[in-house]
């Protein structure tokens, strides 16, 4: 079992860990040393134990307000994957149907006529000025 050296508030102490996890310990003192460097600029210098207690608080103190978070987050996803499920159990919505009016047959044959008339001028036109 490696033993580590950490330093937290300036105090080195010697604390055993299991194979591989000597960087997670690094990780956790960082942050108990972190809480116990704003101690010390606050407080100033103070017994060893007070600081380990306060320092053990804080981070206790942030942690409880980070699984609150976790919490409502969940709740919050939770809801959601409730009415996903909803949505995905609703089946496809009928499709809506959509009327396209039909141009009466009588409009698209003088249509054509028009377009069958104003090709006969133009031809004419072209002949008349000898294009």
């Amino acid at each position: 079992m490696p033993e580590v050296t950490i330093n937290i508030g300036g105090r080195p102490f010697q604390v055993a860990c299991q194979e591989g996890e000597e960087s997670y310990l690094h990780s956790a003192a960082k942050m108990l040393d972190d809480e116990a460097q704003v101690l010390a600029d606050q407080a100033g210098r103070m017994p060893e134990a007070r600081m380990l207690l306060m320092a053990g608080l804080m981070l206790a103190d942030k942690t409880a307000s980070i699984e609150d978070r976790v919490t409502e987050v969940e709740a919050k996803l939770a809801e959601r994957e409730a009415e996903l499920e909803g949505l995905r159990t609703m089946g496809a919505p009928e499709p809506e149907r959509i009327e396209v009016p039909v141009v009466p047959q009588a409009v698209t044959d003088t249509l054509a006529e028009l377009a069958a008339r104003a090709e006969a001028l133009a031809a004419e036109v072209e002949e008349k000025t000898g294009g």
